[in-house]
């Protein structure tokens, strides 16, 4: 997600800060912009150059504006489903962006529904909106805060009207959220790398069970939910955000460093040379290779203008997606013991794949360290991985996985590993969520949720 309040480029502006997260979702994409008076839309499947390849931006004049990049976990895909939704109202317009997920979505729907609601797209992200409208007293932080508190799961908004702009935090923090400044012009995102891209500063992080309100005047916070330990998703860290974003005030490629040196300390392996699966994994081969004396190499290429294979929408597409987006260095590899390091195993064809071809280009042993706990249970807050029986490791033992994806031995980082890694201190406020790798949940679909604000 991205947004901007209060500059005269508001749409370019939010074009390539969508742009510099396009790794965070490749179906679809989209921009609202409000012109002063109302709210334009403009948005389809695909990537963001695609979608906005023949856009007009003049046509979306503003000097506010948000945007999102789809990554699927509910709602079919669909154009429907893409995001910022926008809905219009005799009271006014409303534009929605959603990171995360609703947990209690189904359950919301179907009394929204009872009373009366007809809900346009299958995405849970549109049942913010009715709830927001559904007490009737307008758009503004009650309506919003009352909304918010019905929610059990994981998620991070951004909300547009025609006078304000919100954007809030889940009470866990498992999603990540920013606030930059442009100038006078303040910029909200998932990643601080999209501040980069733009020439914005990093101000602060949103707070989780925070609302944070932005108009012609400023600032405003309250608190519609009291904070919990922070669980900001350790997936952020491992694979879905770029290197040089920072989350929870830590670099990134830092924590993948370091994730990296962690693991050559836990399962070293008698090689010649380290390897990584690019993109995210290098920062981890970096640490291994520095931590373990062994040379760090190229071993792999990655064909830069085929997406993210984890996040393709179905399995068929990421087994296409494997075979066309690496390439083992012969040169390299021939005649090698490898250690192929990679930042986490999912299903496993990947990593079969992967292994599958240094081995035709010559390695004489493939050692397949990860840089991440292995992954054993679903994850409900936002990560594409919804079901045990699609996750190797856990219907599988160690030596059985190694065997499955041809490896010659396998072994993960401890969740002890990751956590220093990650964290930078063990204040209270300090946590990540690591469910998938521990199947012990920071947010249970059916607790209580009690309605509290606090300025």
């Amino acid at each position: 997600m991205f947004g901007i309040w209060g500059h005269d480029k508001a749409a370019e502006l939010t074009y390539y800060g969508l742009h510099s997260m396009q790794h965070r979702g490749q179906e679809g994409a989209g921009i609202v912009v409000n012109d002063g008076t109302e709210l334009n839309v403009h948005k389809d499947l695909g990537l963001v150059n695609d979608v906005f390849k023949h856009a007009k931006f003049d046509q979306l004049q503003g000097r506010v504006a948000i945007g999102h990049v789809r990554y699927s976990t509910q709602g079919e895909k669909a154009a429907s489903n893409v995001q910022p939704l926008l809905f219009h109202a005799q009271t006014g317009s409303l534009a929605l962006a959603h990171n995360g997920n609703i947990m209690n979505a189904y359950k919301l729907r179907g009394e929204l529904e009872k009373q009366g609601s007809i809900l346009q797209t299958s995405s849970d992200t549109e049942v913010l909106a009715h709830l927001i409208k559904r007490n009737g007293e307008g758009i503004n932080e009650n309506s919003i805060s009352d909304a918010l508190n019905q929610m059990v799961g994981a998620y991070a908004y951004l909300i547009l009207t025609e006078e304000k702009m919100y954007a809030a935090l889940d009470p866990s923090g498992i999603r990540p959220l920013s606030i930059g400044l442009l100038g006078d012009a303040y910029v909200v995102a998932s990643e601080t790398c999209a501040f980069d891209q733009i020439g914005a500063t990093f101000l602060r992080e949103v707070l989780p069970g925070e609302l944070i309100t932005i108009d012609d005047n400023g600032l405003k916070s309250i608190r519609f939910a009291e904070q919990r330990k922070r669980s900001l998703c350790a997936m952020e860290y491992v694979y879905f955000s770029r290197p040089d974003s920072n989350e929870n005030y830590v670099n990134v490629h830092a924590s993948r460093k370091k994730m990296g040196k962690e693991l050559a300390k836990e399962a070293p392996a008698d090689a010649d040379i380290v390897v990584g699966v690019p993109d995210s994994s290098i920062s981890a081969a970096i640490g291994f290779a520095e931590e373990s004396g062994l040379p760090y190499e190229m071993g792999i290429i990655k064909n830069r203008y085929v997406g993210r294979t984890f996040i393709q929408p179905s399995q068929d597409l990421r087994e296409l997606g494997v075979k066309m987006k690496l390439s083992p260095v012969r040169g390299i590899i021939e005649g090698k013991r490898v250690i192929m390091i990679d930042d986490s195993i999912v299903r496993g064809t990947t990593s079969k794949r992967i292994v599958k071809l240094l081995k035709e280009a010559g390695a004489k042993e493939v050692h397949v360290r990860i840089a991440s706990p292995a992954i054993t249970d679903p994850c409900f807050y936002g990560v594409d991985m919804s079901t045990k029986d699609e996750l190797i490791a856990a219907n599988h033992s160690i030596d059985e996985i190694a065997k499955i994806i041809g490896a010659d031995s396998i072994s993960f980082l401890s969740e002890e590993g990751l956590q220093r890694a990650i964290l930078k201190d063990n204040s209270i406020n300090q946590g990540i969520c690591m469910a998938c790798m521990t199947g012990k949940y920071p947010v249970q679909e059916e607790e209580e949720k009690e309605v509290t604000y606090t300025s």
